[in-house]
């Protein structure tokens, strides 16, 4: 698509769209600087979170002017003073000069100049846009709100119900338009009959449905659930309040957040892949048609392996301790059970290895030594929680020092969930105190001061506020942004640098605001989020029930567009055409795909620029930049979930519910610290409260932090309350 623009001397901007030949003209409003909403198209200039921020967040718009990449040749000015305007009755509620990024350096990683425009001193409630008089320009609408991305957390969570294997999608649950009602993969062959792909006999024969599908194709893989497995995980025991059980779910309704349902489909999949000696079966595969019980393929499954195995013995373990939390006892101790017996195969069992490329399924699963060791460490990580044995921690203290943290002194934000346990190794009774503190010591130091976490932050690295090395818009960038985030929020959930901690939130939600609109194209990364507010949001996607030519092709154009709420995969500066390409691809149809034209970008761009908003596969290879994955799904939603107020109960209505504070460590079993995350003035109230509502421990302190007394609690769920005479907050404690 190539755009236009055109200035005309009465004040009426138009924009020339050209797209496959076809040619639209549309006239966008601002005469004299008069913008009705409805009216007037968003500028791609002037970049905000369209789904909009929380009363008490920073709030930074972006104002972009492209020097490099596709969009080079349309240049924007800000004017000298921005206004923000309330959608209702279009009235300027603040105004100010944008203030130039680097003084007015270029930046190599967009290719963009740009501005800011800081209007974070507007609290009030409500729905408005920012204005560039000057330039008869406006951005997308968005909404100041306490549950600005409630709405938002759903959707995404949703998706996984679409990734679901074996589920007939009614549309009482997915809607008429994403409606599939015959479940998919359970015919003959397949997975309620699934055979050994090294044996396909009879014998083998096992029932392997359920679980999600992995991306946006049909294969299940046990070593790749693990990273979204233990990001959902560890986005309920950080906020199991935020949670509805009233997602639209078969199972909504149920009295358990809709959240563990979603897990639990997963976790009574990864039970079935569990042979009787406790080996984990690695791999389930094949089959692409579209809608997914269209396809009729036969369906294959891997050996057990080892890394498998270790795999599974972290993701039951870790269920084990959420299930058993949530008052699931029965179900935690059989998942306790599987991790004991996984971890004890994998130990007997070193070194099985099954390596599906060209044979099974589509990535490779099986893992290099290092990945190994992670699933190692992980499996025994969450062993020793819930088993308190200790040989799992003595194996930890015994080769923690293997990790990248400790070898670089640096923390990756490509390795998050193992950081994730790492930290919470940290936090458990039992544990060397040396070792616990070499751990969180190391995290904390190259969290506050690495140029690639809040030191860039600090010096301002990115115009866009989301700060990533141009080397690490890879393939799956969006799921990089989203761990970038949970990593510096793990500075707060875990106690470290108390002092920096309002930086540490602010940066991570640069990363969420980037992911929502903030970004060159100002492109809110999850498809299909019109009716959510993200005007301008992906409209395709790599996914084979919603592929290329099918009537969910494209949100806009076609008769139903995907599913709302998948992240893609995001900007990949490493893209490429198929190898056959240019005159290999088996016909000259196929050929005239190779055509580097319609690909500028992702072709040839600065890094952040290397995305479109597409869908044909081969040989143009969309997989690489749009593909969904539920890894990319999971590290979304843990990070939303971090930004969703939950109800306090008991509060009046006159309080502002925006209170933020942390829990340290959650769970917890002598005594937690309550930290607020923000300054106050006079004394505030903590109280632990029951699921009954009664409260069970009230104390009043002055500062930032106090101390509470765990001792003689029982083991359970409760809610943590914090009330000063203006603002309250709550939290979810777990006690074990």
């Amino acid at each position: 698509m190539k755009i236009s623009k055109i200035d005309s001397a009465a004040g009426v901007l138009g924009v020339i769209i050209s797209r496959g030949g076809v040619i639209f003209f549309l006239i966008l409003w601002g005469v004299l600087g008069v913008f009705p909403a409805g009216a007037q198209a968003p500028s791609p200039f002037l970049q905000v979170d369209q789904f909009g921020y929380l009363p008490e967040a920073a709030k930074i718009a972006v104002i972009a002017d492209p020097q490099a990449g596709f969009n080079a040749n349309a240049a924007f000015t800000p004017g000298a003073s921005i206004e923000l305007r309330r959608i209702s009755d279009d009235a300027a509620v603040f105004a100010a000069a944008p203030q130039a990024w680097n003084g007015g350096a270029t930046d190599p990683v967009s290719g963009d100049k740009a501005w800011w425009f800081d209007f974070s001193s507007i609290v009030s409630p409500g729905e408005y846009y920012v204005a560039d008089p000057a330039n008869n320009a406006r951005s997308a609408s968005f909404r100041i709100a306490g549950d600005v991305y409630s709405s938002v957390l759903r959707t995404a969570l949703r998706t996984f119900y679409y990734q679901r294997c074996g589920a007939a999608k009614s549309a009482a649950f997915a809607g008429a338009k994403w409606a599939d009602p015959a479940p998919c993969h359970i015919g003959a062959g397949q997975d309620a009959q699934c055979r050994l792909y090294t044996n396909p006999v009879q014998s083998t024969e096992r029932n392997l449905s359920g679980g999600w599908h992995d991306a946006g194709d049909y294969n299940k893989y046990v070593n790749f659930a693990l990273n979204p497995v233990l990001n959902l995980a560890r986005a309920y025991l950080e906020h199991p309040n935020v949670y509805g059980d009233d997602y639209g779910l078969p199972e909504s309704g149920n009295g358990t957040p809709d959240l563990l349902d979603e897990l639990k489909w997963e976790l009574d999949w990864l039970l079935k892949m569990q042979a009787a000696d406790g080996g984990v079966y690695c791999v389930v595969g094949g089959g692409a048609q579209s809608p997914p019980s269209a396809d009729g393929a036969n369906r294959r499954y891997g050996p057990p392996t080892t890394s498998a195995s270790y795999s599974a013995a972290a993701m039951y373990a870790i269920g084990s301790r959420v299930f058993g939390l949530a008052g699931n006892t029965g179900y935690a101790a059989t998942l306790k059970a599987a991790a004991v017996k996984a971890w004890a195969w994998a130990e007997a069992n070193p070194g099985l290895t099954f390596y599906n490329s060209g044979k099974l399924a589509a990535g490779e699963q099986e893992p290099d030594a290092y990945g190994l060791y992670i699933n190692r460490l992980c499996a025994a990580v969450y062993l020793y929680d819930i088993t308190g044995d200790t040989p799992y921690k003595n194996w930890i203290e015994n080769n923690y020092t293997q990790h990248h943290l400790m070898q670089w002194t640096w923390a990756s934000m490509y390795e998050v969930p193992s950081l994730d346990a790492l930290l919470y190794f940290s936090s458990l009774p039992g544990v060397s105190t040396a070792v616990a503190n070499q751990i969180r010591g190391t995290y904390s130091n190259s969290l506050s001061t690495a140029g690639d976490h809040l030191g860039g932050f600090n010096s301002q690295s990115d115009p866009y506020r989301a700060w990533l090395n141009a080397n690490n818009y890879v393939w799956g960038s969006n799921q990089i942004k989203a761990q970038e985030g949970i990593a510096l929020l793990n500075m707060i959930s875990h106690g470290l640098n108390a002092a920096q901690a309002l930086k540490f939130r602010t940066a991570a939600a640069g990363y969420l605001h980037y992911l929502h609109g903030v970004n060159p194209f100002s492109l809110c990364y999850l498809t299909n989020m019109a009716g959510l507010g993200a005007e301008n949001s992906a409209r395709e996607m790599y996914h084979v029930w919603f592929g290329d030519g099918t009537e969910w092709d494209n949100a806009t154009t076609s008769p139903k567009g995907p599913a709302p709420g998948y992240l893609t995969g995001g900007p990949n500066r490493y893209f490429s055409i198929d190898g056959c390409c240019p005159n290999n691809c088996g016909s000259a149809q196929n050929n005239a795909l190779c055509s580097t034209a319609s690909l500028q970008p992702p072709l040839n761009q600065p890094a952040m620029k290397a995305y479109k908003d597409w869908n044909t596969s081969w040989p143009q290879n969309s997989w690489q930049i749009t593909e969904p994955a539920i890894y990319y799904q999971a590290a979304y939603v843990r990070l939303l979930a971090n930004f969703i107020q939950a109800p306090v109960v008991g509060v009046t209505s006159t309080q502002n519910t925006a209170l933020d504070f942390s829990l340290v460590p959650n769970p917890a079993r002598a005594a937690c610290r309550v930290r607020l995350n923000q300054e106050i003035n006079g004394a505030f109230t903590v109280r632990l409260v029951n699921i009954a509502g009664q409260v069970l421990l009230e104390q009043i302190a002055v500062g930032v932090e106090v101390r509470l007394d765990l001792a003689g609690v029982p083991a359970g769920l409760y809610f943590v309350q914090v009330q000063t005479e203006k603002s309250a907050g709550v939290r979810r404690l777990a006690v074990n």
